[in-house]
């Protein structure tokens, strides 16, 4: 059973969502919040498995709140749900934390498809999403791989949504090595961070 928690500061899109949810066996919705501090107070109360949050909510935004929520329940997915698809945007969710972004008018196929994925560990972004500009990056002109062998496992791993400690148990290797490689492929291949180092993995399109 996946439980869910939906942010959203349109009641009527909560209740939208959850009558389409509502046959699906094994999700269900358990809580519901309309601002983002409602939805910091709901999760801590009744720690989902996965949140759908709004990006512009009251009081809190679904980025700060997705920070809150990833650092106190590292566990919890997040999906974002929001009517924007710019990079910004969706820059700012993936390094708070999300592991998906929907854009509000998906249907009902991809908003199921994007919770058993992301509850899976694995991340979804909407079709209608540019999950990053290849061309403003630094990657190697002479067609030569720039990362190592284990670079290249971990950097699956990471699109695959792991964490640094899920991905150091699975190598067998510390969780300073896994974050010393991250920061090294970050700097090998002109990124910004941690969430541009996942649009890459992601757009290596890994079988994953």
């Amino acid at each position: 059973m996946i439980r869910i928690v939906i942010a959203e500061d349109h009641q009527a899109l909560i209740d939208g969502i959850t009558l389409l949810l509502m046959p699906q066996e094994d999700i269900r919705i358990v809580g519901t919040a309309n601002d983002g501090e409602r939805l910091i107070e709901v999760v801590r109360k009744l720690k989902p498995q996965l949140v759908l949050t709004d990006i512009r909510m009251p009081k809190m935004d679904g980025i700060a709140a997705t920070k809150i929520i990833k650092k106190e329940f590292p566990e919890i997915k997040v999906i974002a749900f929001s009517m924007f698809d710019q990079d910004e945007a969706v820059r700012q969710m993936v390094e708070a934390g999300a592991s998906g972004y929907l854009l509000k008018n998906s249907g009902l196929a991809e908003v199921k498809e994007a919770i058993y994925k992301v509850a899976a560990g694995r991340l979804y972004f909407d079709a209608g999403v540019n999950t990053g500009n290849q061309d403003s990056r630094n990657i190697n002109k002479t067609g030569e791989e720039p990362l190592s062998q284990r670079q290249l496992e971990i950097l699956k791993l990471v699109g695959q949504g792991l964490s640094n400690i899920e991905i150091s148990e699975k190598l067998f290797i510390g969780r300073t090595t896994v974050e010393t490689h991250r920061k090294n492929m970050i700097s090998k291949l002109g990124l910004q961070g941690s969430g541009e180092l996942m649009r890459y993995a992601l757009e290596r399109k890994y079988d994953f």
